[in-house]
């Protein structure tokens, strides 16, 4: 492993542990040339997963990708990265255990907002403003009101 300080190799493993969702392997490791510390973490390798988008064109599947939005989502709110985290995750095994090899931005944006409404009311708001494309004020109020109602 190279470090991220002084880009030598040959890091060490100062701790290791099973994450809470039990799909990886958090590794804290240290140069040993500098003594920088950093995190890693270990997955298993999974099959490619393409994403479908309303276009119909087809990219691979980004954590980092959905975790940038749901962090633009919960800007000003009182949502910390670690949840954020944990909700890729969550989303990320639905739909690895729907066994497809393609998945549609529909499905992906569905099972996000499953999560945003359980965490943050506003933010589910926000992400569902972006992903459904509302037009106008009034499929605005139409989202605020079925979400009231569940």
């Amino acid at each position: 492993m190279i470090c991220p300080q002084c880009q030598k190799e040959g890091s060490r493993v100062v701790d290791s542990r099973p994450t809470d969702d039990r799909l990886s392997i958090r590794r804290r490791r240290e140069c040993p040339f500098c003594g920088f510390r950093f995190t890693t973490f270990e997955r298993y390798e999974e099959t490619p997963l393409l994403v479908v988008k309303k276009n119909g064109s087809r990219e691979s599947f980004d954590r980092q990708k959905l975790l940038n939005g749901l962090v633009r989502s919960v800007e000003k709110r009182p949502v910390g990265m670690q949840e954020l985290t944990e909700i890729v995750t969550r989303v990320e095994s639905k739909v690895r255990r729907l066994g497809e090899t393609e998945v549609t931005t529909q499905a992906i944006g569905e099972f996000v907002m499953d999560e945003l409404k359980q965490v943050d009311k506003i933010a589910y708001i926000r992400f569902a403003s972006v992903y459904r494309e509302f037009a106008d004020v009034e499929a605005f109020q139409k989202a605020i009101d079925s979400m009231e109602k569940k």
